[in-house]
């Protein structure tokens, strides 16, 4: 089957040509010739010729010096391969009526094809020659004539993003064929310009690797823009392009109804199957992607391939089931490795005596097409429970990562809360300590501070006992004492009055620490605010627990729901076989599971509201615990704003007194300032007066010196008398030292 034809018109003999297209020849295709299985209405000629053309097919696929390779190039495309095989000079008498017979087939194909259909089938299931099998697949697919065909050769211009997969896969395509084996050969050519053609026709399925060997059958029969037309017929209505798509759905559906047939038919075989864990897809998959290419001798897969053109995907499944139906026993007695071998090296040589018994066996398989709808609609409603449980299972998942954020958000809060309490504890009993120390060195300045007080008090008194013993002495012992003693009182006085400043500053320091440290304490936390912490502490901890109870139960539902979830994927698969009492029990535990997602589903919903709500009542309790702070930092504010507005009018009355004291002091202090300025005036005119008296006497004393008037005891006691009244009056004119030094008296501090 390795020869390429090209169109029959160009191959028959010129008698065989002639006769294909004479109406005169023998026995017309009107009659019901064309069915093996009704031989009643056959002709005797017919059924002769029936039995020679099984004859002549027989030994056409098992004669490989029959027919020869010959390559070839079309000139009117430059890149199209041309089929220039024919048989041998000595052509016998039974191939020359096949030829006959599927030359009339071919000329009047349309009536044939309306009116001897099943007649046609039975044909076909027989072989269809090799000579004519590019034209009957042609028609068979109705690829003739297609617009698509004017396209190709733009394709071939174009770049397609598959290029590299295409020519990375054409050497492992018919690797052993004389056709294709050669790298960068014509074959090799011809099937990398068809697969790169459709890719770019086809982008959503682009290329797939299964597909190079039906493109490679296809131009073994015929050239490539043919083979192109009839690749694209067989994927738009012979389900290959849903097997081709990257998601594979509909290969997944094979390989569902394709078990179902072995459950029903092969039970037991099927049973071992699932022993061995042999899936379906691990040895059947490549027979639905390739219709046996990759699987069986060439001249088998051919023949299948004819069948497959007429009735579609029916074949591969019948063919299938009757491959294991003959191999049954030989695969009870093998493991899983066994069976790949088995699969892989045995059967493809079962075959080699021809395949008309695999096709034999195979329409002894039961196929009901009702069967296979009823289990499309079965595969697609599991595959959309499957979706909606992998959305369920998902959907799970987020919430389980989303309670994990929130534990580990409420941990790291737990731990924050701590640290902060320990910190404020640590804080707290640094400050009291601090505090500690401040109150006792208060205590040394105050006491300090008190002793001062007394030493000044006691000076002030020693100074009004002076003042007063002085006051009894009288005016006499003023001038022994008073300059002095006054002195050096007035220098104790500014001492006492230093250190007593001194005292002041120190108390002042002391307490402004002391309200800095009480500021610190209004600041650092309670015992009331740490007993809060505390409680709000328990109830994050509370709330952690919670979150994580349930996590577990979510974990405990996801677990439970897979282990229903297997389960009814279990009894799915063994339900065609039951009885339609266990398949309603079925279906009710169908919606049971329903009902338990549903519930499921209603209970993460629960928990997540749970836990929004008690998010919600701690962010209340935070909010409460925030605004009872602010409101007793409120009202001590209020208080302390009371007690400095009351020690500020403290302070007025105060400044008031002190104002109204020195406003005193101060006119007394005129008064006297007044009072010495009069003293010194009178002092100042009474001198004015005794010098013009001293004058008024020195010029007496001339006079009397030049008149001579005076002796001299009379002068010398004269003179005596002077200097005493000189005397008393200097003495009346030296001021009073208190009066004098009024600008060197020390006030007391508070004035």
């Amino acid at each position: 089957m390795a020869s390429q034809v090209a169109p029959p018109s160009s191959l028959h003999p010129p008698s065989t040509t002639s006769s294909l297209h004479t109406p005169s020849t023998s026995t017309s295709l009107s009659t019901p010739a064309l069915s093996p299985s009704s031989p009643s209405q056959l002709s005797p000629d017919d059924v002769e010729l029936l039995a020679k053309l099984e004859e002549q097919n027989r030994l056409l696929e098992t004669d490989s010096k029959s027919l020869k390779s010959v390559n070839g190039s079309r000139r009117n495309s430059g890149s199209s391969l041309v089929s220039s095989s024919s048989a041998s000079s000595n052509l016998s008498h039974l191939e020359e009526d096949s030829w006959i017979l599927w030359g009339r087939i071919v000329n009047e194909w349309e009536e044939v094809r309306k009116k001897k259909e099943k007649q046609l089938k039975e044909l076909v299931r027989r072989g269809i020659p090799h000579h004519f099998r590019a034209i009957v697949w042609q028609l068979l697919c109705n690829a003739q004539n297609m617009p698509i065909k004017d396209q190709y050769s733009e394709l071939l211009k174009m770049t397609s993003p598959c290029e590299k997969l295409i020519r990375r896969d054409i050497a492992r395509t018919y690797p052993e064929h004389e056709f294709f084996k050669e790298k960068d050969s014509l074959g090799q050519e011809v099937l990398f310009n068809v697969m790169k053609a459709y890719s770019l026709v086809d982008r959503e399925v682009g290329y797939c690797q299964g597909s190079a060997f039906i493109v490679g059958l296809l131009l073994m029969q015929m050239p490539e823009e043919e083979a192109f037309c009839v690749f694209v017929k067989l994927m738009q209505d012979y389900r290959l392009r849903e097997l081709f798509k990257p998601s594979m759905a509909e290969l997944g559906l094979c390989m569902y109804q394709f078990e179902s047939m072995i459950q029903e038919q092969l039970p037991e075989l099927h049973m071992h199957f699932q022993a061995q864990s042999f899936h379906t897809s691990m040895y059947a998959s490549s027979w639905f992607l390739t219709i046996f290419l990759t699987s069986f001798p060439l001249p088998i897969a051919t023949r299948i391939f004819d069948i497959f053109m007429c009735e579609g995907l029916e074949i591969v499944f019948r063919v299938g089931l009757a491959i294991l139906q003959m191999n049954q026993a030989e695969l009870m007695q093998l493991d899983m490795e066994g069976m790949l071998q088995h699969f892989q090296k045995v059967i493809p040589h079962q075959l080699d005596s021809g395949p008309d018994k695999v096709i034999q066996t195979a329409y002894q398989v039961k196929y009901n097409a009702k069967k296979m709808k009823k289990l499309e609609k079965e595969y697609t409603t599991i595959k959309t429970k499957e979706m909606e449980e992998q959305v369920e299972i998902k959907r799970l998942r987020t919430e389980n990562r989303l309670l994990k954020q929130r534990i580990d958000t409420l941990e790291k809060e737990s731990a924050s809360l701590a640290d902060r309490l320990i910190q404020g504890q640590v804080t707290r009993a640094q400050e009291a300590e601090e505090n500690y120390l401040i109150k006792r060195e208060l205590a040394t300045v105050r006491q300090q501070s008190e002793e001062a007080s007394a030493q000044l008090e006691q000076a002030q008194g020693t100074i009004r006992d002076l003042q007063q013993h002085q006051q009894l002495q009288g005016p006499k012992v003023i001038p022994r004492y008073t300059e002095e003693f006054i002195l050096q009182l007035e220098r104790e006085l500014v001492q006492v009055r230093l250190k007593e400043a001194e005292s002041q500053s120190a108390l002042k320091e002391m307490q402004d620490k002391i309200l800095d440290m009480e500021k610190r304490n209004t600041a650092l936390p309670d015992e009331n605010n740490v007993a809060r912490l505390q409680e709000e502490l328990i109830g994050v901890k509370l709330r952690e627990a919670e979150a994580v109870m349930g996590l577990k139960e979510l974990r405990q539902q996801v677990r439970d729901l897979e282990e229903h979830w297997q389960k009814h994927l279990a009894r799915t698969t063994v339900r065609w076989k039951e009885s339609p009492r266990k398949n309603t029990v079925c279906e009710l535990q169908d919606e049971l599971m329903s009902v338990r997602l549903r519930e499921a589903e209603a209970q993460a919903e629960l928990r997540e509201m749970r836990q929004r709500m008690l998010e919600l009542e701690t962010q209340n309790q935070i909010q409460s615990n925030q605004l009872r702070r602010a409101e007793q930092e409120n009202r001590n504010l209020q208080e302390r704003l009371q007690l400095l507005m009351a020690q500020n009018k403290g302070l007025q009355v105060q400044l008031q007194e002190i104002k109204r004291k020195q406003a005193e002091i101060e006119c007394k202090n005129k008064e006297e300032v007044m009072a010495v300025r009069l003293r010194e005036a009178d002092n100042m005119a009474a001198m004015a007066e005794l010098q013009q008296h001293i004058a008024e006497l020195e010029i007496q004393k001339e006079e009397g010196k030049v008149q001579g008037q005076l002796n001299h005891s009379d002068s010398s006691q004269y003179i005596r008398e002077l200097k005493e009244q000189i005397a008393e009056l200097k003495h009346e004119s030296v001021p009073d030292p208190v009066l004098e030094r009024p600008e060197g008296l020390v006030w007391p501090a508070h004035f």
